[in-house]
């Protein structure tokens, strides 16, 4: 008789599964790219869409006209607020000076933070190992919200005393950080769904109707169960969802600054008119609509950028 064999339910990659402490992420891996730029945008998910491109990999449909889902992601403006410089210690990066932007701030932010009126202008330290632009969004040129969100995006290692101070000038455009057919990484909090079971949660087999006491619990728990307890390697109930995930190597299809062109009749559903700049990404990203998904230059890249044809 065949021995009875099954693989574990769900990834140990991620533990705990807690709810994430804010509603967008942080991130703390970068990529190293050359040249004085910011390493990461920001945007509001619309929903997603289909579109129609002319298909260059390697697949069977190589050459003909496809169809592919895309995630609609809305990218307004973001404004700087503050350079921080960080000095690497035995006890890991410490912040040993910030610089905030001599322009003047959007009044949506004191619905986010106390806005002092004395800006003491400190001189960029001679020495320092990472720069980071601290910025906020401006979700009142969306159809969402007033109340921003503020976040640092990290500046690449090209960024010296000389040309560092030129990121608290203007306001950043995702077209000033990203190119279309590039591959970016997609950081986010995910959809919560509440405390649920583990066959939702980690997806166990249903046992057989007659099973004693219940259907949808683990079963027998055989060996993990010899400490006295049950070990945390069993899938339990939980929290679920609500938590930070990242998709990798997303092709970013197009960077736009005409909503008309996605908005169908009425709006997006459940999210309401595209009024700023846009991008398409290709496939599904994390998070429910009206989120804020950070996107970043690909850490993994695997391919070069690729020239891709939108047709409709």
């Amino acid at each position: 008789m065949a021995k009875r064999n099954a693989p574990r339910r769900g990834s140990m990659q991620f533990w705990p599964r807690t709810r994430a402490k804010r509603m967008y992420p942080r991130i703390k891996s970068w990529s190293n790219i050359a040249g004085a730029k910011l390493l990461g945008f920001a945007g509001y998910k619309a929903g997603m869409s289909h579109i129609r491109i002319r298909d260059n990999s390697t697949s069977t449909t190589k050459g003909q006209i496809i169809s592919v889902p895309v995630t609609i992601i809305e990218c307004p403006p973001l404004k700087p607020l503050s350079l921080r410089f960080y000095k690497q210690t035995e006890d890991g990066l410490k912040i040993i000076s910030e610089i905030h932007t001599t322009k003047e701030l959007d009044k949506n932010l004191s619905r986010k933070l106390k806005i002092t009126k004395k800006k003491e202008q400190k001189a960029i330290p001679d020495k320092f190992d990472k720069v980071t632009l601290q910025v906020y969004t401006q979700p009142k040129l969306t159809s969402l919200k007033k109340r921003p969100e503020i976040f640092e995006i990290q500046l690449s290692n090209d960024v010296n005393a000389e040309n560092v101070k030129s990121f608290l000038d203007n306001e950043i455009k995702v077209s000033d950080t990203f190119k279309e057919g590039q591959f970016i990484d997609a950081h986010a909090v995910t959809v919560g769904k509440g405390f649920q079971g583990p066959v939702k949660r980690f997806g166990v087999t249903l046992r057989q109707k007659k099973s004693e006491k219940s259907t949808r619990n683990p079963g027998s728990l055989g060996a993990w169960n010899q400490q006295q307890h049950t070990m945390y390697r069993i899938a339990h109930a939980g929290q679920t969802g609500f938590q930070t995930r990242t998709d990798y190597n997303k092709l970013l299809l197009k960077i736009s600054s005409n909503p008309e062109e996605v908005n169908p009749k009425g709006g997006v559903r459940g999210y309401g008119l595209v009024k700023s700049d846009y991008v398409l990404i290709k496939g599904s990203v994390p998070g429910p609509k009206k989120r804020l998904i950070r996107i970043i230059d690909s850490i993994r890249a695997r391919d070069k950028p690729v020239a891709v044809e939108i047709l409709e």
